[in-house]
């Protein structure tokens, strides 16, 4: 659709995945972006070819699970490069282990950066956006914010969450100018499952089968970015698996046993 010139964009987990396909994606179409994750290094070896390009590209590290160092970064984005008018949460991390062997400090962990640090820089950058009367909050949740499988229960909670809060946040400032898009990837090819954590805290180092088939992360970030030209509320994307989120609307008891039985990692 149309070109994002006058916009800035802040992109979280902007280091691989989805979150860097993103940042490529916006850039491409003029946007100001932002680029964040914990480490400058490899944030610099992204922005360095957008920039080759002609992109305006700022580089800003933080750390999720810092929730209170957050509101500060967010201060310092939009005083040196400017008001945000749309922001990317895709930070965040897996889990790959059964509820029964998940130290109570791991789902504390997950809940912390997936949860608690999303929470973080929305509010910090809320006030302006409701004062300005524009702005987009896009949230990577998951189809696992819409229904749950085993080995992913401290994961399941975070995404279910993150919906509950956004959910409110929309009706509450349905008449302020702002949008919130909530966007519900299933099986795509990113290092997702590689950086997962397991029940002891850490990292599962193996990819899961279907998510090294799965759809690639610029065609994820490409259907993003158009759910938000379209200003939709909530945008499903993978190929059959989100049939699941259908079957938790319609036959719940159908995807209960589903999951029981399909293969997770």
């Amino acid at each position: 659709m149309g070109r994002w010139d006058n916009d800035i964009v802040w992109v979280t987990g902007a280091s691989s995945g989805i979150g860097q396909a993103c940042a490529e994606a916006w850039a491409q179409k003029g946007a100001t972006v932002v680029l964040s994750a914990r480490k400058k290094d490899t944030l610099e070896k992204v922005a360095a070819p957008l920039r080759d390009q002609g992109a305006n590209v700022h580089v800003v590290t933080l750390d999720l699970a810092e929730t209170d160092q957050l509101a500060g970064i967010a201060h310092q984005v939009e005083t040196t490069i400017g008001p945000v008018d749309v922001m990317v949460h895709c930070g965040g991390i897996s889990q790959r282990s059964k509820a029964i062997d998940t130290a109570l400090e791991v789902d504390r962990r997950v809940m912390e950066i997936d949860y608690f640090g999303t929470l973080a820089l929305t509010k910090a950058l809320l006030p302006g956006m409701v004062q300005r009367q524009k702005g987009h909050f896009v949230v990577v949740t998951s189809l696992m914010g819409l229904f749950s499988s085993p080995l992913r229960s401290g994961y399941c909670g975070a995404k279910h969450a993150l919906h509950g809060f956004f959910e409110a946040l929309r009706a509450e400032h349905h008449d302020d100018g702002l949008n919130i898009t909530m966007v519900c990837p299933g099986f795509i090819r990113t290092n997702i499952s590689l950086n997962a954590v397991v029940g002891d805290g850490s990292k599962q180092g193996s990819m899961d089968a279907k998510t090294g088939a799965g759809m690639t992360a610029m065609q994820c970030a490409e259907r993003m970015v158009r759910a938000v030209e379209r200003r939709k509320a909530e945008v499903l994307i993978g190929r059959h698996e989100i049939i699941a989120a259908y079957l938790k609307r319609w036959a719940p008891g159908l995807l209960r046993r589903v999951v029981r039985s399909a293969a997770v990692t």
